[in-house]
């Protein structure tokens, strides 16, 4: 975290985000298994539609209920965010705090969305984790000695 709270969205993910979303809006949600954050573009939208198509005709297909209207709501319950052209922006406080961020963050990319981890939490997942907790370690250590220097 920078002066006034703000975050800085890395140069990779802004470009992205910046070139999907026909500006500097940033789509941040709670991912919905892990103690995380989900950030996507916004062209991703039309996406949602297709996929709450998808889920339910497999919930039909293997016979479970689908609740349409509930589902839609996890999907579209994101928040836009606007990003300046360094890439600073303002974390909500109520996705701070689902996503338990404090002072830090890292992006993992992950195809059409990344996520954006707290990385005490991201150290505490288990198998499968190593190389973005590797990753995570790794950059913290270089942020730590690069503030030692100055």
């Amino acid at each position: 975290m920078g002066d006034k709270g703000r975050f800085v969205l890395p140069p990779a993910f802004r470009k992205a985000v910046r070139d999907s979303s026909d500006g500097r809006i940033l789509c941040l949600a709670k991912h919905d298994r892990w103690p995380c954050l989900v950030g996507f573009g916004l062209s991703r939208l039309p996406e949602l539609e297709q996929q709450l198509d998808r889920e339910e005709r497999l919930a039909i297909e293997l016979g479970r209920d689908f609740d349409r209207d509930a589902r839609s709501l996890a999907l579209y319950g994101f928040e836009q965010v606007p990003f300046d052209e360094s890439g600073r922006f303002v974390m909500p406080d109520y996705l701070a705090q689902l996503g338990r961020i404090a002072d830090g963050l890292y992006f993992q990319g992950a195809g059409r969305f990344f996520t954006i981890w707290n990385p005490a939490e991201l150290a505490k997942m288990g198998d499968g984790w190593e190389s973005a907790q590797a990753a995570c370690a790794s950059l913290a250590q270089e942020q730590s000695t690069r503030t030692r220097k100055t």
